[in-house]
Parts: C-alpha cells; sequence; structure tokens
C-alpha cells in the first residue's frame, strides 16, 4: 500500500507541470491494460487547475482509455498464456478465480462486461484483456468502450464545469455508489425494454 501511495503522489505531481496532458493520456493508455491508478485522479487535478479546459482534459483521458482498452485486448488475444501469471502475481485486481468468475458466460454478455466496467469503479483492465481471451467480437468491444469511457469521464468534468471545486468531496465520497446505482438503472431499462418487446 506504501508502494502505491507513492506511485499515486507521482502521478499527481505530473498536474502542476506542463507535461500533465502527456501524462494524462498516457496513464489512461496503461490504466486500461495494466497500470494499478486510474487516471481519474490525475484528470481531476488538471481540471482543478484549469476548469475552462475540463472538456478537453475528458477527451484526452476517454481516447486514451479507448485506446489503451484495445491494447488489453490484443494482450489477451495474442500473449494471455505468456503473461497471465505475471498479472495474476503482480497486477492489482487480478486472480485466478475471479477471472474464472468475470469470463463465465462472457460470450453472451461481453458487450455489457465491457460497458459496465468501463463506467464503474470495476477493474476495466480485467474485461479489456479477458474480451481478447474469448475473443469478443472486436467492433462489439470498442463500441462498448467508446460510449461507456467517455461516459464516465465527461461525466466528473461535467460536474466540476457546474460546480467547481467543491464537488470533489462529492465526489470521492459518493462516486463509486453513484456508477453503481447509474450502471443498475441503465440495465434495469434494457431489460425491462427486452421484456417489452
Amino acid at each position: 500500500m506504501k508502494l502505491l501511495r507513492k506511485l499515486y503522489e507521482w502521478i499527481l505531481h505530473w498536474a502542476e507541470t506542463p507535461y500533465g496532458p502527456i501524462a494524462l493520456f498516457l496513464l489512461a493508455l496503461a490504466e486500461s491494460s495494466f497500470f494499478p491508478v486510474p487516471p481519474d485522479a490525475l484528470m481531476i487535478a488538471l481540471i482543478l487547475g484549469a476548469i475552462k479546459k475540463s472538456w478537453r482534459f475528458a477527451l484526452i483521458t476517454s481516447v486514451a482509455s479507448v485506446l489503451g482498452g484495445m491494447i488489453g485486448y490484443l494482450i489477451g488475444f495474442g500473449l494471455w498464456e505468456s503473461v497471465a501469471p505475471v498479472f495474476f502475481k503482480y497486477i492489482p485486481g487480478f486472480s485466478e478465480d475471479g477471472f474464472q468468475t468475470v469470463l463465465h458466460h462472457y460470450q453472451d454478455m461481453g458487450f455489457w462486461y465491457v460497458f459496465v466496467a468501463g463506467f464503474s469503479p470495476i477493474p476495466y483492465k480485467i474485461f479489456t484483456i479477458a474480451s481478447g481471451v474469448f475473443r469478443m467480437n472486436f467492433p462489439l468491444f470498442v463500441l462498448a468502450s467508446a460510449i461507456s469511457r467517455p461516459l464516465r469521464f465527461f461525466l466528473i468534468a461535467a460536474l466540476f464545469r457546474k460546480f467547481g471545486p467543491g464537488i470533489k468531496k462529492l465526489i470521492d465520497k459518493y462516486f463509486d455508489l453513484l456508477a453503481i446505482l447509474f450502471v443498475l438503472l441503465l440495465v434495469g431499462g434494457f431489460l425491462v425494454i427486452k421484456f417489452l418487446l
């Protein structure tokens, strides 16, 4: 945990440099396939320093995250057998049991798995790699990522634009709960439509 905290602080220091947007892009790219620290913290720090650039930071994070998700997909598709032991041993959020649970019925629910992981606090990287391992339809994978990741990051940017820095404490306290509620409402809505039609 000490190492993770130091890593988190090192990432946040980039918000105080001219290289903040580049660091944000690289962090979002890496986090979608193997890196343990989510890009939200750096994006928020950058937004707090330049509120008028909030849409730009959300766009950078979204594009890089979707591209990173494609890298995760390729890891799963072509390299999984050789890299799996490293992921299970060293990357937080990965375990053999958890991975098998995620992959159960993946072909039927792949779009929703990726969508929910892309928007919610669930580690997105597990699902990007799982999508490749189980050969999920690639355009469908990209579509789920391209909807859910921007939805998450632009929502955060919109909250900061609307409410300013004071919203940070509220987001820190309730974001996970709000994200889960949003996903439940969305999935529930689709299920209702499915059964009515």
